[in-house]
């Protein structure tokens, strides 16, 4: 089959791999229809995540036609249409009872590596470095989905690939993001981020209730589209403004009631910090640039909630962790518990509550997916997100 394929730091390319095959019987075999490329992603073709090995299949969001299944797996049948989520979850271990799908202990067979980086393993991860399992990914032609019986969700046969596709991660994750802010009727929410993950954690805190939502971006047709599509009541550009200044103007110095990180560890920024930041990170003192969850932190309310959906992968620096303490704030965050959120979110895309593809500008095909990582880190033709067709 083709196959997506890492091979070093902003190197990819499509070759030829062997194609998947059942291994247990809880498993089943995938044939991609649709894929996408995630911002998530680019950290990988960036080389901000260890142990990535020459050959590691990329991709975790897809969705596609299940082509054969394990003799364990009951709840799926050949010719299903199905979305699969990102995290791989055993649905039977404490983690799994309680709903943390993200935090499977049974799923990562590689948890003693991620033990020394995190102290404790996440659940696995389809194409998301060895860290996570090494599973390959979904930016193939098909692939082998563990606990199958657990993850994948039917898709119904009327809906296309385009409203679907995003339920395997992006669209849960910034739902998830909201709820994490615990929305009253009247808060104002700010998202750092106007990617997709944020234009999704934008319209999720719409539908969750909140009067303004600020979304704050340095890319002007990203904060259009958080404004014409997800719902944004306001937009700062950062590179024009000062965002705390903003923000305190915006709600009469008080700050948002929560703020959400939707960025991550590759932030972006101005002036000293942002030049800190860098340069700590190119000599290895610092892994991650965490300029957007500092101004969050920052800028909350006193008592407010700062939910993290941005990926961090290891240790920062300058951490404000005064203004927590002593603001009373919380912090939630946490890789996306996928499969407890797809079944409600498919409902409301089905009452037309929110139409998921509003986020796709670039459409291609798997061939061409080393371009369209280039377009996508570039943010070159207004690209907002990329989904690749097999």
């Amino acid at each position: 089959m083709r196959a997506l394929c890492w091979e070093g730091k902003r190197n990819v390319r499509v070759e030829n791999v062997p194609d998947p095959k059942i291994l247990n019987s809880r498993d089943a075999i995938v044939r991609i229809t649709s894929t996408a490329i995630c911002g998530s992603d680019l950290h990988l073709y960036n080389g901000f995540v260890p142990s990535m090995e020459k050959g590691d299949i990329l991709g975790h969001e897809f969705m596609g036609e299940v082509v054969e299944v394990g003799r364990a797996v009951k709840n799926l049948a050949v010719g299903d249409r199905v979305v699969v989520p990102f995290p791989i979850a055993c649905g039977s271990c404490a983690m799994c009872s309680r709903d943390l799908f993200s935090l499977c202990e049974n799923s990562n067979p590689n948890s003693w590596m991620a033990s020394k980086l995190w102290g404790h393993s996440p659940a696995g991860i389809f194409g998301y470095s060895h860290l996570t399992g090494g599973y390959a990914g979904g930016q193939a032609e098909y692939a082998r989905v563990p606990f199958a019986d657990v993850g994948p969700l039917k898709v119904p046969e009327s809906m296309p690939d385009d409203q679907a596709l995003f339920l395997s991660d992006i669209f849960p994750t910034g739902y998830m993001g909201a709820e994490m802010c615990d929305i009253s009727a009247g808060d104002v929410i700010a998202v750092w981020g106007a990617g997709p993950v944020g234009q999704f954690a934008i319209a999720s805190a719409k539908l969750l209730g909140a009067e303004r939502v600020i979304a704050i971006d340095r890319f002007p047709y990203r904060l259009r589209m958080a404004m014409e599509r997800a719902g944004a009541t306001d937009i700062i550009n950062y590179e024009e403004t000062s965002v705390l200044e903003t923000l305190n103007e915006l709600t009469g110095g008080r700050g948002p009631d929560a703020c959400i990180d939707a960025v991550g560890m590759e932030a972006h920024g101005h002036a000293a910090m942002n030049a800190y930041d860098r340069a700590k990170q190119a000599l290895m003192l610092e892994t991650d640039r965490p300029l957007a969850l500092r101004e969050a932190v920052l800028a909350c309310r006193n008592g407010g909630t700062v939910s993290v959906i941005g990926v961090y992968g290891g240790f920062i620096d300058k951490f404000p962790m005064g203004s927590v303490m002593n603001r009373s704030l919380t912090i939630k965050t946490g890789q996306c518990h996928v499969q407890r959120y797809m079944k409600p979110l498919l409902e409301r895309i089905q009452k037309g509550e929110i139409d998921p593809s509003f986020v796709i500008t670039h459409r291609m095909q798997l061939d061409e997916a080393p371009e369209g990582y280039d377009i996508f880190l570039n943010k070159r033709d207004g690209c907002e997100k990329v989904v690749l067709k097999t």
